[in-house]
């Protein structure tokens, strides 16, 4: 793959993708490229599209979260998207921060705290990139991404840069209009944000009792965070905890005895291994309340 000679030292053939994920899990990529937090956005842009022009599948990836990696790798490009760049501003029709799609979510929160801008609260605790949220619209504590989104710009490969309005966007419970486009050609950018100004110790109150929560409900060890969303008027982990399920293991891949909807790579587990109890804990859970479980997790390489 070609690339512009500053970047040649970060790209890697055939590189273990498993550390960039959140539960150690996957195999290698046929290049790997990781960027760092004060890359100029540009150059993610000018990468991916070298890449689409070369005919190469891209896929890029923030922390790691909500993503199985296959044990076979992924074909193609995969990029690591650190870049973090926020921008506090007074633009027109309320927007006020403009944030790069590698910007940690516990980052952005803790930024917009200092700041007086509520309504990233919610982001505390979760091991998320801006582009994962924008595009599977991430929440917790009752709020979630689209709540907060005025446009989000999009590269894709067909048209270049586009601005998608929140209403272009189709948001709705862990999903939006680019989560279900088939091509994978388009690249999260960055996004403006309408927030509301507050008082900084509310904010951090907010914070502070979010992430209480969240620690005293979660469970710790290397995990992808929830497995399946929540079936409408009921929520995944209470059906898998009725079903009997809490602490079963495949391999070294248990069921969180502590939060049912979270699985844990124990030790060395295989994404094999996780994807087989995904589909036991499916199964179980089918025959017992006639309920199918959809996931919140997405398969990333070659199943």
């Amino acid at each position: 793959m070609q690339v512009a000679e500053w970047q040649r030292e970060r790209l890697k053939s055939h590189a273990s993708i498993a550390k960039y994920t959140a539960a150690r899990l996957g195999g290698t990529a046929d290049w790997l490229y990781v960027t760092k937090p004060d890359d100029p956005i540009e150059s993610l842009a000018q990468l991916v599209s070298r890449a689409w022009l070369e005919g190469l599948p891209v896929r890029v990836i923030g922390g790691g979260a909500n993503i199985l990696v296959s044990d076979k790798g992924v074909r193609g490009l995969v990029i690591v998207n650190h870049i973090t760049q926020i921008e506090i501003g007074d633009w027109h029709d309320g927007r006020n921060v403009s944030v790069t799609s590698g910007t940690g979510l516990l980052a952005l929160a803790r930024f917009c705290a200092a700041q007086g801008l509520a309504g990233m609260e919610w982001a505390v605790g979760v091991p998320g990139t801006m582009g994962g949220a924008i595009v599977n619209n991430a929440g917790a504590h009752g709020a979630d991404m689209a709540q907060s989104i005025a446009e989000v710009v999009v590269l894709e490969a067909d048209r270049g840069p586009q601005l998608y309005t929140r209403a272009e966007l189709a948001y709705a419970y862990r999903t939006s209009v680019l989560k279900h486009r088939a091509d994978n050609r388009f690249l999260v950018l960055l996004a403006n944000l309408i927030l509301t100004p507050d008082d900084p110790a509310q904010i951090q109150a907010r914070m502070e009792h979010n992430n209480a929560y969240r620690k005293a409900t979660q469970p710790p060890g290397a995990s992808l965070g929830s497995i399946f969303k929540n079936p409408p008027g009921d929520y995944a982990g209470r059906l898998i905890e009725a079903c009997g399920l809490k602490s079963h293991t495949i391999g070294t891949v248990q069921v969180s005895p502590i939060h049912a909807n979270f699985f844990i790579n124990t030790g060395d587990a295989t994404a094999s291994e996780y994807y087989a109890l995904i589909r036991y804990v499916q199964a179980e859970v089918l025959r017992q309340t006639g309920i199918e479980l959809e996931l919140e997790v997405e398969l990333v390489g070659e199943w």
